[in-house]
């Protein structure tokens, strides 16, 4: 479980995120909304420890920063950063490697099918598509299976068919335990996939919903999320 308790980070006078608390239970998809601007990214970057803040974030009770913690999470950036020097191949070695991973290559193999990158294991990352780099940075995310994955945007730029395939890989993942958090503002990319949305605006959480809840009410996704951040 993830868990997010008064996260709060500055940047000067200005506040990225204010007090934002939530938790993700085990086996869920949980969709991160808002519009541009609303702090999405900086609670993503603060979760994977990229960022100083103030708060406590923790994973299965450990602090998100420390190395046992690390090995949980797993993390696709809106923007891939990916090595220029290494190729697809060497890429997925490298993870395999870094988590001193054992039995992997029937997993890494599968990733790379699915992702139609069979073909691209000699290419080096800045040889790649923004497409392509991105089906990459998935690849590499998900081979030490973490248990809790962090996606910022990870549809731009992805062709029909891997948005297919990362949507079937969502629904795999909740099945086997799994928590994704998905942050993004394309709402119809994710409208049938999720268990729970938080929706941001101007730094703050404004609502956290259960898909039953909404389904109960009769409303869509894209209402609620028009009536929170729209309202003056």
């Amino acid at each position: 479980m993830l868990k997010v308790e008064h996260l709060t980070k500055k940047y000067g006078k200005v506040f990225a995120n204010r007090d934002v608390s939530f938790e993700l239970p085990d086996g869920s998809i949980t969709v991160l909304l808002g519009p541009n601007g609303a702090g999405k990214s900086t609670v993503i970057k603060s979760v994977i420890g990229f960022l100083k803040y103030d708060g406590i974030i923790t994973v299965n009770g450990l602090y998100n920063k420390s190395v046992e913690a690390k090995r949980l999470l797993g993390y696709v950036p809106e923007l891939p950063s990916l090595y220029p020097n290494l190729t697809v191949g060497e890429h997925m070695e490298f993870i395999a490697r870094a988590y001193r991973l054992s039995d992997y290559r029937e997993y890494k193999q599968e990733l790379l099918e699915r992702f139609e990158l069979t073909d691209k294991l000699k290419k080096f990352g800045d040889e790649l598509s923004k497409g392509m780099q991105q089906k990459l940075s998935i690849c590499c995310a998900l081979l030490p299976r973490p248990q809790i994955i962090l996606f910022d945007e990870p549809m731009v730029g992805l062709d029909p068919h891997a948005i297919k395939e990362l949507k079937s890989l969502f629904i795999e993942l909740r099945e086997g335990g799994a928590s994704l958090l998905v942050s993004t503002h394309m709402i119809d990319s994710v409208d049938m996939l999720w268990d729970r949305t938080i929706i941001m605006k101007d730094g703050e959480v404004k609502a956290e919903v259960a898909k039953t809840d909404l389904d109960q009410n009769g409303a869509s996704l894209e209402d609620l999320f028009f009536t929170i951040t729209e309202e003056s």
